[in-house]
């Protein structure tokens, strides 16, 4: 066996090793994994898979294609604990094939190998492909139909490469609109084509060219077109109501008119420089060489270079932003890095700074894990609010390990070879994270613990009735619960429970949010405190508490 495949053959070990560890393990934490996880779930159970629904109302904050993708492993799982997870998990492996084969495609085996390390030790794409957001679903859409038209524009034409792309981006599309920025790759293969440099052509006039736009129609249509059929065809107004959001609001009108998550347009400019470590590390090594390599026309560099550029451009023109919006353009980031990462690994600085950050990392793992053994800070004690005790203790021991093994990683491998001492430090903090501090915290933050408590309180045979909830409260039931409106008014949802509970006051409870205190209707000192999850505090009512209630 070559060193190269060696390499390969490790590679692809510690991808698995730190990404699929804690399968299982968890349930699904807000924000946005119980919505996603619910919203699946109902479709195992309704049978109703084209217009998702959060409780009893339409879900149309976000196309459907994940939560088939969820609903889908559900049912062939049964689990809802690994069905939540895999796409995620499925989608940063494939992210990372595609890398690595561009990058052996594009230059060598090697080359490839270290795209994929420079995305899999990315900070932030490990913590995403480790939850169950759609985020890592698009990325792989979107670095898919970038490594198609890689294969197409350099060196092409391949045209089954070409309608892979536009398809891919169709996928991406319709999983969370912004799947359609892939194609932006155009725009500077375009101009290169125009300016001459070598290997780089669109063969625009080829009637072939249509395969592309035809196959991102195809792949909208898988979705688009039921939905629309039954939408306006069948629906009522309701229906229609969830086309405008889904079509026109979640998507034009977000992007144009944000109205939630506003930030300055240098926002992302200060995600990368944070979440994309220990990466953007070596851009000062970096920035140098690529222009060396632009001055000498070299595609390799201009296209996926051109294309982060727009991404960064397209995302920050909006004053809505979140940290993940740019996450796509990290994959070809690695891919215009990688070829450069043997010669700036054996420089002195290189060395030196990947050690310090090694260093750094450690030191804060192992303060917070000795400040939490020996005082009471105060990030513990507002982490640890609505949790039980014993999550301290793990949680401390899991820092303290953490931070000193990346310090003992640090001495044995030393200036030399720091960037193995990097790879071992965050190996060992994601395998701690998933196999301790993630069921550590899973009762508190998945709301299981509340919901477990309920079912105690309430008894077998009670039943549920949720106001002012969350998704992680309707998931983490131990039984049907009843909902009545979860974007409604609360006091609309309170009036509406009330009735429901009085159809059967002896046998149905309420679990109310106090969002801003409770009705004043409310007999509180009968009602009982379940205490605080996520950050909320909820009350357990039966009949008498509420039967002053109009």
């Amino acid at each position: 066996m070559t060193r190269t495949r060696r390499d390969l053959w490790l590679f692809w070990l510690f991808a698995l090793l730190i990404l699929a560890t804690g399968l299982g393990l968890r349930d699904p934490w807000p924000a946005d994994e119980p919505r996603f996880a619910l919203v699946a779930r109902q479709m195992v159970e309704t049978g109703n898979w084209l217009f998702p629904h959060r409780g009893i109302e339409l879900y149309s904050d976000k196309p459907p294609l994940f939560m088939w993708m969820q609903a889908a492993l559900l049912w062939l799982t049964g689990n809802l604990r690994i069905a939540f997870l895999l796409p995620s998990l499925l989608a940063a492996l494939g992210t990372l094939w595609c890398v690595v084969d561009l990058g052996k495609r594009l230059w060598t085996p090697r080359v490839g190998v270290y795209a994929g390390w420079a995305v899999l030790l990315t900070i932030q794409f490990t913590w995403h492909a480790k939850k169950a957001q759609i985020d890592p679903v698009v990325v792989f859409w979107i670095t898919l139909s970038c490594y198609g038209l890689l294969r197409h524009l350099w060196k092409g034409p391949d045209w089954r490469m070409w309608a892979l792309a536009w398809a891919a981006a169709g996928l991406g599309t319709i999983t969370k609109g912004v799947g359609v920025i892939a194609l932006l790759m155009l725009i500077p293969a375009g101009i290169a084509a125009l300016r001459g440099w070598p290997q780089v052509r669109v063969h625009a006039r080829d009637p072939k060219f249509w395969l592309g736009p035809l196959a991102f129609i195809a792949a909208c249509g898988v979705w688009l077109v039921p939905m629309l059929v039954a939408a306006l065809g069948h629906g009522g107004a309701e229906y229609r109501a969830y086309v405008d959001d889904i079509l026109l609001r979640q998507t034009v009108t977000r992007y144009a008119n944000s109205w939630i998550h506003e930030h300055p347009w240098w926002y992302f400019i200060e995600v990368a420089l944070t979440n994309w470590l220990p990466t953007v590390l070596l851009l000062p090594w970096a920035i140098p060489a690529w222009r060396r390599r632009l001055r000498r026309r070299d595609p390799r560099y201009l296209l996926p270079l051109a294309w982060v550029l727009l991404v960064f451009v397209f995302f920050s023109i909006p004053v809505g932003k979140r940290d993940m919006y740019i996450l796509p353009a990290l994959p070809m980031l690695a891919l215009a890095l990688a070829p450069l990462l043997p010669g700036i690994l054996r420089k002195p600085g290189a060395q030196r700074l990947l050690l310090a950050f090694t260093a750094v990392f450690s030191l804060v793992a192992l303060a917070a894990g000795i400040a939490m053994l020996t005082g009471d800070p105060a990030f513990e004690r507002k982490f640890m609010d609505g949790r039980d005790a014993h999550v301290a203790g793990g949680l401390t021991w899991m820092f303290v390990s953490a931070g000193g093994f990346g310090l003992g990683a640090c001495l044995w491998f030393g200036r030399r070879r720091a960037q193995i001492a990097l790879v071992a430090m965050l190996t060992m903090l994601w395998l701690l994270y998933s196999l301790i501090g993630a069921p550590l915290l899973n009762d508190g933050s998945s709301s299981r613990g509340l919901m477990r408590a309920v079912g105690q309180a309430i008894g077998p045979t009670a039943e549920l009735g949720l106001v002012g909830w969350r998704e992680q409260q309707l998931l983490m039931a131990d039984r049907p619960a009843a909902n009545f409106g979860f974007k409604r008014d609360a006091a609309l949802q309170f009036a509406d429970a009330v009735r429901w509970q009085r159809q059967r006051p002896l046998a149905r409870w309420l679990l109310v949010e106090e969002a801003e205190g409770l009705p004043a209707c409310v007999d509180k000192p009968r009602a009982r405190d379940m205490g605080i999850a996520n950050g909320r505090r909820f009350w357990l009512m039966d009949a008498t508490v509420t039967a002053r209630c109009p």
